[in-house]
C-alpha cells in the first residue's frame, strides 16, 4: 500500500504538540493511520492540506517549491514562534510504497 509519512525534522522554539521524530502516515494518500502517527496539531494539517494530494500522485516536490533535490518535501507549521513563544515545526514528507 502506498503512503505518506510525515516526519517531524526539526523543532524551532517549544512545540506543546510534537517531538523530534513524531511521525503522521496517511495510507493511501489521505487516510490517517492513527496506529502508526504519534500526534496531530490541526495548525501543522493547514501547511500540509494544500500538498498532500499532489505529493502522493508523485508530483516532483522540487517543482512545488518544497525541495530542492526533489526527493523529500518540506514544509513548516504556521506558528510564528519567535512573536507567539511557541514553537514552528519543519516536517519531512516522503512517499513510501
Amino acid at each position: 500500500m502506498d503512503r505518506l509519512i510525515i516526519t517531524v525534522k526539526e523543532i524551532k522554539g517549544r512545540c506543546p504538540v510534537y517531538r523530534m521524530g513524531d511521525r503522521i502516515v496517511l495510507d493511501e494518500g489521505y487516510r490517517l493511520n492513527c496506529k502508526e502517527t504519534q500526534n496531530v496539531c490541526m495548525h501543522s494539517l493547514s501547511s500540509i492540506m494544500p500538498y498532500y494530494i499532489a505529493l502522493f500522485r508523485g508530483v516532483d516536490p522540487a517543482s512545488l517549491g518544497l525541495s530542492r533535490d526533489g526527493k523529500k518535501a518540506y514544509l513548516q507549521c504556521l506558528d510564528p514562534c519567535e512573536y507567539t513563544g511557541g514553537g514552528t515545526v519543519i516536517f519531512e514528507i516522503e512517499r513510501e510504497r
